[in-house]
């Protein structure tokens, strides 16, 4: 029977919390991911990216989350080449789930990708267990972040392959849960593709194969920045509960997207921490709410600044802020003892070592795609799932520093125990935390 649950039901996260699990400094997995991606630079034909599907070669796909991002993402993952089919969609509003269909049936493109019978359109809280129960062989996750390690760990016990949109987590506990899902994804030779589409980008790949030669000499310091003006917002309807209020303003509550320094800013984190080949081991920082104040906006904070420490010394000077009618900046600039290394609306090396990227530039969206389709098709699978868990954790970090104004290590950070989210899911009242106020406030 299709699931097909009152939006007024609690909803339990399938899974239990995973025991904390030690990690190194350098157990990073960056080195080692970006080589697997990289090698589609060279050999992707061997990855059976330009060979004709075969019969019986289709790759049934299920998605959960129909939101904007999770639109796009199913619209790429059905653009790959060979045969690909939609066969089971879910959200939490049925709006949301007929507008992604609707959009999917107007691209002409997909004519013959696209179909879900009405007893695979899965409604409400837990209307991913359907997609999960169902005959994909793929999981598309593009829910907001707070129910991704639910969501992730059930992809994995139903031994789907799978694409998550990143952040993977909010708090610690999170991060650990898709830490140990990830393993066993490993163990049983499943794919896992994330949303950190960079590591898929050609310049970004060519600029870090240049840096880990050691074109810049040793890494001094690096500095990242994700500065933009204000969001969407979804003005508030008098049906809505509090509850379904701040699931569909999911950005601007810390619970639901871990702040912007987790849900957008993660993307620059991850590069500097790419290059430097590991995590930070602490950091501090400093933030607020200075014009987005209303309380339509929810309680994360409109701009964040944090200095991360890594093992050798070196540091990055993180920044972001969604403010309008100020300097915007989407960059990652690392600095050696040689030279400095440039990437943002272009990708170039100055010093020493002189360099400009001048390849081919594709659409990494598409790219991450074709390379998670790829290593299915070919048996070779890609897992990402501990590098997005650990950027991630770096961008938790960051923030737990810009609300709590205190010094925090890493150690400290993994393995905390302290947990965003309310303990159940009912849509009825749902009171909103108060703005973080440093010195005052947890992280």
């Amino acid at each position: 029977m299709p699931i097909r649950m009152p939006l007024d039901l609690a909803f339990f996260p399938a899974g239990s919390d995973a025991c904390a699990m030690s990690t190194s400094r350098r157990s990073f997995l960056y080195t080692a991911a970006a080589a697997a991606t990289a090698a589609r630079l060279t050999h992707a034909e061997s990855l059976g990216r330009f060979q004709d599907p075969q019969d019986g070669d289709e790759l049934r796909i299920g998605l959960i989350g129909c939101g904007g991002r999770g639109s796009g993402a199913i619209t790429q993952a059905l653009s790959t080449k060979g045969a690909t089919r939609l066969v089971a969609i879910a959200d939490m509003f049925v709006d949301r789930l007929e507008g992604c269909l609707d959009a999917l049936g107007e691209n002409d493109r997909l004519t013959g990708r696209v179909n879900v019978p009405t007893e695979k359109r899965f409604v409400g809280a837990d209307a991913f267990q359907g997609v999960m129960a169902s005959d994909c062989d793929v999981v598309v996750i593009a829910t907001p972040p707070h129910f991704r390690p639910s969501h992730f760990e059930a992809a994995v016990a139903a031994k789907k392959n799978i694409f998550f949109e990143k952040p993977v987590a909010v708090d610690g506990p999170g991060v650990r849960r898709v830490i140990n899902a990830a393993e066993k994804a490993k163990q049983m030779g499943l794919s896992v593709v994330s949303g950190l589409q960079r590591h898929h980008q050609n310049g970004y790949l060519a600029t870090m194969e240049r840096i880990h030669k050691g074109d810049l000499g040793k890494l001094l310091f690096a500095r990242c920045s994700w500065n933009q003006g204000g969001l969407w917002h979804a003005a508030r309807q008098p049906q809505w509960t509090d509850m379904e209020w701040q699931l569909r303003n999911w950005l601007y509550f810390t619970w639901l997207s871990g702040d912007h320094i987790v849900e957008q800013h993660v993307h620059n984190i991850d590069v500097i921490n790419w290059a430097m080949q590991g995590h930070p081991v602490s950091c501090r920082g400093m933030g607020g709410r200075q014009v987005r104040t209303d309380p339509k906006f929810g309680h994360i904070f409109d701009h964040h600044a944090v200095q991360f420490r890594y093992e050798s010394g070196a540091y990055c000077f993180s920044e972001c802020r969604q403010i309008d009618g100020c300097a915007n900046d989407v960059s990652e600039h690392v600095y050696g003892t040689l030279g400095e290394a440039h990437m943002g609306g272009g990708w170039r090396i100055t010093g020493e070592n002189e360099w400009k990227f001048d390849g081919e530039k594709n659409d990494p969206y598409q790219t991450e795609h074709d390379d998670f389709f790829a290593s299915i098709r070919a048996g070779k699978p890609l897992n990402e799932g501990r590098m997005v868990a650990e950027s991630t954790m770096t961008a938790i970090m960051g923030r737990m520093a810009t609300y709590s104004g205190k010094e925090i290590r890493w150690e400290d950070a993994i393995s905390s125990d302290e947990k965003w989210g309310p303990d159940s899911y009912e849509f009825g009242p749902l009171p909103v935390d108060p703005v973080p106020m440093p010195g005052q406030k947890r992280g």
